[in-house]
């Protein structure tokens, strides 16, 4: 390891995998974020909408299906597909961002939407762990301890995020911030362990590096 490396160590994880190439850059130029600007609730140009974010920190459990720009949003993901069934995994993608999870009332109102069965709706959202189907903190911590994460370190840091969080797997904390769950990969595994923090991801996460990553969140949401 260079000296350069060493020295950059201690920083290497501020939510993100680090500047390694021959420009400095911070991390807001290297994720775009200044000219990517905020997300649009109607979801932009039609070719993108069932790619955005849909795990956000703001979640309205008693929020409508869909109005304003979310249904706006919603007509645009229906244009994308052949046909309604089709539109099914965007659409709880749409609703789980405003609600912050799949309940079964809003598997019904989907359901509804589409023309399908609730059994339908039913069977593929229980079958996708990334749908909530109880309610999750303002975020929802994901520790990775697949191969690549567990070789290193993964259930350590799983245990760590439990630990300062004062929590069992899948709880809220008691402020209202934080549940934490073990998942498999997140195909990120050239940076382990791989933490993946509502749509964010933290890279090369150790145990030492996690009050630092829940003072960080604490600061934002405050």
């Amino acid at each position: 390891m260079s000296d350069e490396t060493t020295e950059r160590a201690p920083f290497r994880n501020p939510g993100w995998a680090g500047n390694t190439g021959e420009f400095e850059l911070s991390e807001d130029e290297v994720r775009g974020r200044s000219y990517v600007g905020e997300h649009a609730p109607e979801g932009g140009h039609p070719s993108r909408v069932p790619t955005v974010p849909y795990m956000l920190p703001e979640k309205d459990p008693e929020a409508p299906l869909f109005e304003g720009p979310y249904a706006e949003r919603f007509e645009k993901i229906l244009s994308r597909y052949p046909n309604r069934r089709a539109a099914l995994l965007p659409t709880l993608n749409l609703a789980q961002e405003l609600r912050g999870r799949v309940s079964p009332e809003t598997m019904a109102e989907v359901a509804q939407l589409l023309g399908l069965s609730d059994a339908y709706v039913r069977g593929v959202a229980t079958f996708y762990t990334m749908y909530n189907k109880r309610p999750v903190g303002r975020y929802l911590i994901q520790v990775c301890t697949n191969v690549s994460c567990n070789l290193c370190g993964g259930d350590e840091v799983l245990a760590a995020f439990l630990e300062h969080t004062g929590t069992e797997a899948g709880e809220i904390s008691d402020d209202g911030l934080f549940t934490v769950m073990e998942v498999e990969c997140l195909a990120a595994c050239g940076f382990p362990t791989a933490v993946q923090i509502n749509s964010r991801y933290f890279e090369n996460v150790t145990p030492d590096d996690v009050p630092a990553v829940l003072d960080r969140l604490r600061e934002e949401a405050s």
